[in-house]
């Protein structure tokens, strides 16, 4: 979930468009459809022509499927689906086809989350987490409408995210609502066009048109964080349509929307304490402190440094909006190498905060170019389209100011992420009501106890609403996206067993963290 791509393995390739992605384009004209047809007959019907999914010599997501032996294809779909006749775009897909065809399932979808992440290179991680079952599936990736190699959506922004901290006064508060105003403004300018579109309902009505167009009656589904959330839609939208789903960091519908961050700070505050302790048993490394509170306490000092004055990191300047957005991206996945990253970079920031000539170490040099720096511009025009594009956000910065002002008496550091104001204050009205999720459906839903992006209680929610669903239950981690990541057998087992028969488990599942 926002604002930063999961971290799932493959999820920061760096996004490559074909040339034919490039433009909205147009199909021949076409008869008008008589009476009764189907309006997307001609989507529905299409013909794929696949391909290599291997763009050029430095291109590591399209050589990894070619070596998993996936091959690519683009799927025409209507820019706006009320006008099936008018200006279409491209939805980009890669296919590893099932290999044991006497027991084949079907194709099975997949979504990473975001929104704004592509999932094309994900067939290949994906099939190894599925083991022997991956073997009965068509495991296909798809890149959402603007995303990737997807006809794109580019503001063309000065940052990869909207998102920023509010910052320790009314005059930081001030700073970030211009910028949320400014990023508004741009997209307006410059993808105006196709703004309207950039939603969930039409990502949904996308992948029925990838349902159709690969020749299938049903598919399965697998979507993490985000893409739990496109689940949804896509089940209530399509009843019938699905075969086996699972929804890994599950959202709650009724959370969703351009303000659903809101309630994480809990989930985050448990996981920078965990981060900390793990910091604090390797001071000699790091030196940010030899016991869990010290190094909450650097990380505070860097904070309120951050207010002060920019803090100088290589060609980067950090303040105190991005000082926290820096934090927040450290906090998703709960391994050695995910907090050893994250110490390393926040070891620099301190280093930084007493005056010191600081070169980041490479993952915060990588979070400061998404933060300053247009490089990943079409990922957070994307995101913040669609975000904006489900559902309307408050008009009026009071509202966010004094929600600020109340959170951050309980959480200085995150609360003014979470509650802080975004472009979508000033985005245009949506054109379609956010999907009334269906009462039921029985899908796998998983999610770890201290998730930072998508808590528990979401999950919880969920499997409440849908009495036919089960719950897989990741005890004691700090994780984001747990199938297939984090390394938890009774996890995956239970996951694998579901795709094999399509039988839910007699109950929910609780598996202990390593």
């Amino acid at each position: 979930m926002l604002p930063r791509s999961p971290a799932v393995p493959g999820r920061r390739a760096a996004l490559t468009l074909t040339a034919a992605a490039l433009a909205l384009t147009v199909l021949p004209a076409t008869a008008e459809a008589a009476p009764g047809a189907d309006p997307l007959a001609r989507y529905h019907q299409q013909r794929l022509t696949w391909k290599s999914c291997v763009l050029g010599p430095q291109d590591t997501t399209g050589k990894e499927l070619e070596q998993s032996g996936a091959r690519c294809a683009d799927v025409t779909v209507p820019l706006d689906y009320s006008d099936p006749g008018g200006r279409t775009i491209t939805v980009a897909i890669s296919r590893i086809r099932a290999t044991d065809t006497d027991r084949r399932v079907g194709p099975l979808l997949l979504n990473g989350g975001g929104p704004g992440g592509p999932s094309l290179g994900d067939p290949p991680w994906v099939r190894k987490a599925m083991k022997d079952v991956a073997t009965r599936y068509d495991v296909v990736g798809v890149d959402p409408r603007f995303i990737g190699r997807s006809t794109p959506l580019d503001c063309r922004w000065p940052t990869g995210s909207a998102w920023r901290g509010a910052g320790a006064d009314r005059a930081g508060f001030d700073r970030t609502t211009a910028f949320a105003k400014d990023l508004a403004g741009r997209c307006r300018a410059n993808a105006g066009d196709a703004l309207p579109h950039a939603t969930t309902r039409n990502t949904a009505r996308d992948m029925d048109v990838v349902r159709a167009a690969l020749g299938e009656r049903r598919i399965s589904y697998l979507g993490y964080s985000y893409g739990s959330y496109l689940g949804e839609v896509y089940t209530t939208m399509f009843p019938g349509r699905t075969d086996r789903v699972v929804l890994d960091g599950v959202i709650d519908p009724d959370r969703y929307g351009p303000r659903l961050l809101r309630g994480v700070e809990r989930a985050n505050r448990h996981a920078l304490e965990g981060w900390a302790s793990w910091a604090a048993a390797r001071e000699a490394t790091y030196g940010l402190g030899g016991t869990r509170g010290e190094v909450l306490a650097a990380v505070d000092r860097v904070r309120k440094a951050s207010a002060r004055t920019p803090l100088r990191l290589g060609d980067h300047r950090l303040d105190e909006h991005v000082m926290p957005m820096v934090v927040f991206n450290g906090l998703s996945q709960h391994n050695d190498a995910a907090y050893g990253d994250f110490t390393q970079g926040m070891r620099d920031m301190l280093r930084a905060s007493k005056g010191q000539r600081v070169t980041p170490s490479p993952w915060l040099a990588g979070v400061l170019e998404f933060m300053l720096t247009g490089t990943d511009s079409p990922y957070g025009s994307a995101q913040t389209a669609i975000l904006c594009g489900d559902a309307a956000a408050p008009r009026n910065p009071e509202v966010y100011w004094r929600d600020v002002q109340r959170g951050r008496a309980q959480d200085p550091l995150f609360a003014p992420v979470t509650h802080n104001i975004n472009p979508c204050a000033f985005w245009d009205r949506p054109r379609e009501r956010p999907t009334t999720i269906r009462d039921d459906l029985p899908a796998l839903l998983v999610n770890a106890t201290g998730d930072p992006r998508t808590d528990q209680d979401g999950a919880r929610t969920v499997r409440g609403m849908w009495p036919s669903s089960r719950l897989v239950t990741l005890n004691g981690a700090d994780q984001h996206a747990v199938y297939g990541v984090y390394g938890a057998p009774c996890v995956d087992d239970t996951v694998n067993a579901y795709l094999a028969t399509g039988r839910l488990p007699a109950k929910d599942v609780d598996c202990a963290a390593r």
